[in-house]
């Protein structure tokens, strides 16, 4: 399997004070950037900047919108991968595509996001049929972790928290959660997107105990409808 078919550079450009979620993922966060922002400076004091990151929770909730604006905010590349597109039938041949990964996030000094994390940190006391090679794939992961440079930042995301190795999640500095959102925060949200769109069509049945993904999908939807409804009637007159 070709490296380049693998990763994904991703151009999108957001901005951290967009993103909605618990004020204390927003302060780690920040704390994070700014730490990354004087690297050098720590370097001179023997200070180690944190650069591990494991984002979890329900699907839908930011992870990947994090991601993205913590690579802005430091205006890095981001790779990222989807680590269900890497299993391989041969595990030996996964552990090579997960290495190929982390050399080229270190060449570009980028911001590595592996999304579905689980996917390759499933813990080695699981029952998996092929648990004698998961353990070696953990094993090489943990590696790789232990030994990424400080002016590189790995993210990973997952929504099974409870199946990654327990030696894995201590490697991760920060493990942030991105909870489901409430009302209110999904109005927020909806006042958001709906401000993009003329008044007369904001006035729209609103959508609760959804992701954020889900109500994105939903405005986009019911405005393709409204708008093109309109124009059809406009042509009717």
């Amino acid at each position: 399997m070709n490296l380049y078919e693998l990763t994904v550079n991703d151009t999108e450009k957001i901005a951290l004070a967009d993103l909605l979620f618990s004020d204390e993922n927003k302060i780690a966060l920040t704390q994070t950037i700014k730490e990354h922002q004087y690297l050098e400076e720590l370097k001179k004091y023997n200070l180690k900047v944190d650069n591990k990151i494991l984002l979890h929770g329900h699907s839908g909730c930011g992870k990947t919108t994090t991601a993205k604006a913590i690579a802005t905010a430091l205006n890095k590349n981001i790779v990222i991968i989807n680590l269900s597109t890497l299993i391989n039938a041969r595990i030996g041949e996964t552990s090579k595509n997960v290495k190929a990964i982390f050399d080229k996030a270190i060449r570009e000094k980028a911001v590595l996001f592996l999304d579905e994390f689980d996917q390759i940190g499933k813990s080695r006391d699981s029952d998996d049929k092929d648990v004698g090679e998961m353990r070696r794939l953990v094993n090489t992961i943990i590696q790789l972790i232990d030994y990424f440079p400080t002016d590189s930042l790995l993210i990973c995301a997952t929504n099974h928290y409870h199946s990654i190795d327990t030696a894995l999640l201590r490697r991760f500095q920060l493990r942030l959660a991105f909870q489901m959102p409430n009302d209110s925060e999904l109005n927020l949200y909806y006042d958001k997107l709906l401000s993009d769109f003329p008044v007369h069509l904001q006035a729209i049945l609103r959508k609760y105990n959804i992701s954020y993904a889900e109500a994105k999908d939903y405005i986009n939807t019911t405005m393709k409808k409204q708008i093109i409804a309109e124009l059809e009637f406009q042509k009717q007159l």
